[in-house]
């Protein structure tokens, strides 16, 4: 723990040992983000070395800084090679239908579509309402950039079956003032492609970009496709397609945070940059948000893909494809539980049937156990459900889940539903996040036992009530919970 008595700030430093005990000590509490069983967040290929060659690319040009690359050549030399490397495998590049391909380094998958949005609503300065038209399944940082560029966002429904938009509702949605069209490949909650060709077709028949959200699958679908998978079309070898978001820190294993926003053309990516002289400083000229960045990731995700290489990327989309199979049979095999859709990439997806298997119970008795998996809420017809990102690193396990995953279920069946108080669930259904107060916030949250500090181990009753909630309502009890674990120590 943290000495409460100094904080991260001692009036005398402390010994560098001593410090790095600390934070080991602060890191026992997290989950593992090796050893394959983490289905979230983190990205593990289960490659001997590979974290400690990233480590030492990422210590040799952590202070290298990307706001002025003729000042640090090095660090554009990086950038190029990683756009080049993600634009080749994604159709782009000489000889190809995507010739002149032109890309950015970003620091995450958010940071990507956030630019990918603004670069469309700048390129159309005559409209005072732009407007982006999202499968509901895109990725919530659609709707992050559409609230802080000041976008309206139109949500297009998928199919509860396919889980895919119908290409006819996108077209219908596409307005005069529409300046961007989005496809996933593949949406993260579920795993599966959207009809990439489709919407890009539709949306250049409107005259409007199409970006297609890569940054799960883009590094995966490639190599799956190689190794013989039905991938359809996604890449710039679709006509339409006009930009590209690919998550080098997701499947190219490279550690957080570095992701790839490619453009067809320079003349579609100049609206992404920023640059400012109307001060007596320097004149600001920036293709990310960010204009400090550290060099340290780019020198990881460079050194990490040079390491791996090809060859090194096939091998391991060839054993994810494998767990993937096998984690999806594991499934199969437990009475009550369905798949929700049929793996397409590198996410297995699953719900429950029977009313007696309360799918956030069985998270919960999964995690004590020792899995940790991502549930998510029922939304617009579609049921809750369990996601699983699966990585390299989880091969090896997939024997020991199934056993798991079905001893999870009887416990959960044996536990039974989480009931809370009618009168609780009556009162979130009713409530509007403007009526909440911090009395009532607190005492919402003390019942659910949370507070300061870290979140309860079992989280099937927060879910639960979250789920009854009305969306709005839901994020503001998210981010009003949240706030309460981030409190500062003084």
């Amino acid at each position: 723990m943290i000495d409460e008595t100094t904080g991260a700030l001692p009036v005398e430093g402390v010994p560098a040992a001593r410090v790095l005990d600390e934070i080991r000590a602060l890191r026992a509490a997290d989950r593992p983000t090796h050893g394959g069983r983490l289905f979230a967040y983190v990205y593990d290929p289960g490659v001997a070395g590979l974290d400690e060659l990233a480590q030492a690319a990422y210590a040799e040009s952590a202070h290298v800084n990307g706001l002025d690359p003729t000042a640090f050549p090095s660090l554009l030399a990086m950038e190029n090679a990683l756009v080049g490397a993600a634009a080749r495998l994604l159709g782009g590049g000489p000889g190809t239908s995507a010739p002149d391909v032109v890309g950015s380094v970003t620091s995450g998958g958010t940071e990507s579509l956030i630019l990918a949005v603004k670069a469309a609503r700048d390129a159309r300065p005559d409209l005072t309402e732009p407007r982006i038209v999202v499968p509901v399944s895109g990725h919530a940082a659609f709707a992050k950039a559409a609230h802080y560029l000041r976008v309206a966002l139109d949500p297009v429904p998928v199919d509860p079956v396919t889980l895919r938009p119908a290409v006819a509702d996108v077209a219908a949605a596409i307005r005069p003032e529409t300046v961007l069209v989005v496809a996933s490949a593949p949406s993260y909650a579920h795993g599966v492609i959207d009809p990439v060709a489709e919407i890009a077709a539709v949306a250049a028949a409107a005259g409007v970009r199409c970006h297609v959200d890569a940054c799960f699958g883009g590094w995966t679908l490639p190599w799956l496709r190689r190794l013989g998978a039905p991938v359809p079309p996604f890449d710039f070898a679709v006509p339409g397609v006009t930009s590209i978001s690919v998550d080098l820190h997701k499947y190219a294993y490279a550690p957080k945070g570095v992701s790839v926003l490619l453009h067809r053309d320079p003349g579609l990516r100049a609206p992404q940059f920023f640059a400012y002289a109307d001060w007596p400083g320097y004149t600001m000229v920036n293709p990310v948000i960010a204009s400090t960045r550290s060099g340290g990731p780019i020198a990881a995700a460079y050194a990490t893909l040079r390491h791996l290489g090809e060859d090194g990327y096939l091998r391991l989309a060839a054993v994810t494809r494998d767990a993937v199979a096998g984690l999806a049979d594991a499934v199969r095999a437990v009475d009550g539980l369905r798949l929700l859709a049929e793996p397409e990439s590198t996410v297995v997806c699953f719900t429950a049937d029977d009313p007696g298997l309360d799918l956030f119970v069985l998270v919960d008795e999964l995690t004590a156990l020792g899995w940790h998996t991502q549930p998510q809420l029922a939304y617009a017809g579609l049921p809750a459900s369990v996601h699983l990102t699966v990585t390299a690193a989880v091969a090896p396990r997939v024997a020991e889940f199934g056993p798991a995953l079905a001893e999870a279920a009887a416990a959960a069946r044996a536990a039974g539903p989480v009931v809370l108080p009618p009168e609780l669930l009556a009162l979130v259904g009713s409530l509007t996040p403007e009526a909440l107060t911090p009395d009532l916030i607190g005492g919402l949250a003390a019942g659910l036992g949370l507070g300061a500090g870290p979140a309860p181990d079992r989280m099937a009753a927060v879910n639960t009530l979250l789920q009854a909630a009305p969306v709005r309502l839901r994020e503001r009890l998210l981010a009003e919970f949240v706030g309460l674990l981030q409190r500062p120590t003084w």
